[in-house]
């Protein structure tokens, strides 16, 4: 009986402990910045939408320019379903004239945001493009990572952003809200 006593105890310390130590879901706070045309976006402008999709691009990253056509798919495939797809360009040497060039250059048509002195990128913590981070209408993370898994279009596997993006979408938790980001990294002040 000493034993199971012991044991329920020490279940009932191990069940407080995984509580007292879960990750706390990760928030973000509103931001507002300017896209390559002047208009201010705000995270809060999008408060109606099912997710905020947020991508760190770049124009001259080989990676990151590996997944415009893929971007602007994403962007059209489930902007009529409720979800936003912001993309944000913190790369210091990158001009607002060279975000709107590249985008009119490559038919990207979902709204860049340009993160002048890359504070968004900091509060984000965003170290790649591309980089993903998709938010609730609350601004909770609810997935950070990859687009898919490979630079080359043809050797996709898993398309972990739209998987999590369809998961949102039926009302279920993203399965695999973490995935290693991959690309060139942004380039600070």
């Amino acid at each position: 009986m000493y034993r199971s006593i012991l044991f329920t105890s020490f279940l009932v310390v191990l069940a407080v402990l995984a509580l007292a130590f879960k990750p706390a879901s990760e928030k973000f706070e509103n931001f507002t910045l300017k896209d390559y045309k002047g208009k201010e976006h705000s995270l809060s402008d999008y408060k109606n939408s099912k997710a905020i999709a947020i991508i760190f691009v770049a124009t001259e990253c080989p990676v990151s320019n590996a997944y415009n056509e893929r971007m602007e798919k994403i962007y059209q495939d489930y902007k009529d379903k409720g979800i936003t797809l912001l993309g944000i360009n913190s790369n210091k040497a990158e001009a607002v004239s060279d975000i709107r060039n590249h985008a009119l250059k490559n038919n990207l048509t979902f709204t860049i945001l340009k993160d002048e002195k890359n504070i968004i990128a900091d509060k984000f913590n965003a170290s790649f493009t591309p980089e993903v981070y998709v938010l609730s209408p609350n601004l909770d993370l609810l997935y950070h990572g990859r687009i898919d898994d490979s630079k080359r279009e043809s050797d996709v596997k898993i398309q972990d952003l739209r998987q999590s993006l369809d998961e949102i979408l039926n009302g279920k938790s993203v399965s695999n809200p973490k995935t290693k980001a991959f690309g060139c990294t942004i380039k600070r002040v």
